[in-house]
């Protein structure tokens, strides 16, 4: 258990989520948000913090989902956590949206698609061992069709890359994958459990540091890629 008290952001997905870590117990809030994450976010802190009974003022670090994920998601969360971190002198630690996924499936080994739009996905294999989370496929965007393939088998499939592109990642992957939860996606809970010990050993920055990670920059296609020229 980390003695410690401090705020957790998720919004890089359709899901809108805070949490709270009091002395290694969690609260949060969750919704689905659609594009109003900006308008929801700070309020269900504040609404977090006052069934609490905590003041914002107590906070010793905020952690957020730094992606990859949605660009204004992303956005969103590195400001508010920059914004909650100014106005305090506290560190921010960003947590990778994919390991937050592989956390919140609760298996050991977990492959983690996030729909990247334009015919491509966010992309990552990780294996849970004594010391947390290693990615043994690195965190990378590729079409569904080209993604590496994990060693062995026994893997989770987690993350709404598999609604939307199922059929071409099940015969990528398939022998590989012991389930498929296309429902699973990364909460602020989850961002709480892996901020703890990081944060606990040190290792949040200034506020002034933190960003989000896009994993890929470009944002949208061009009519000639649209149109498949």
């Amino acid at each position: 258990m980390v003695p410690m008290r401090f705020a957790a952001i998720e919004s890089s997905s359709e899901w809108c989520s805070v949490a709270l870590w009091a002395d290694g117990e969690i609260a949060a809030i969750e919704r689905r948000a659609g594009v109003r994450h900006g308008e929801l976010l700070l309020p269900m802190l504040e609404r977090l913090l006052a069934q609490a009974g905590i003041a914002a003022s107590a906070l010793e670090a905020v952690a957020f989902g730094a992606g990859p994920g949605s660009f204004t998601g992303l956005r969103i969360a590195c400001g508010a956590a920059q914004g909650l971190a100014f106005a305090r002198g506290i560190p921010v630690l960003g947590v990778s949206t994919l390991e937050a996924i592989a956390e919140e499936s609760g298996a050991g080994r977990a492959v983690v698609c996030l729909d990247a739009r334009m015919h491509e996905v966010y992309y990552a294999a990780l294996e849970k061992g004594p010391a947390g989370w290693r990615e043994t496929i690195e965190t990378q965007c590729v079409a569904p069709s080209a993604a590496p393939l994990p060693a062995g088998g026994g893997w989770h499939g987690c993350g709404n890359g598999f609604a939307a592109y199922r059929e071409a990642l099940a015969a990528r992957l398939g022998p590989s994958l012991a389930r498929i939860a296309p429902e699973a996606h990364p909460s602020a809970v989850a961002v709480a459990r892996l901020a703890a010990p990081r944060l606990a050993a040190g290792q949040g920055v200034d506020a002034a540091l933190a960003a989000p990670a896009y994993v890929r920059d470009k944002v949208a296609l061009t009519t000639q890629e649209r149109d498949g020229r």
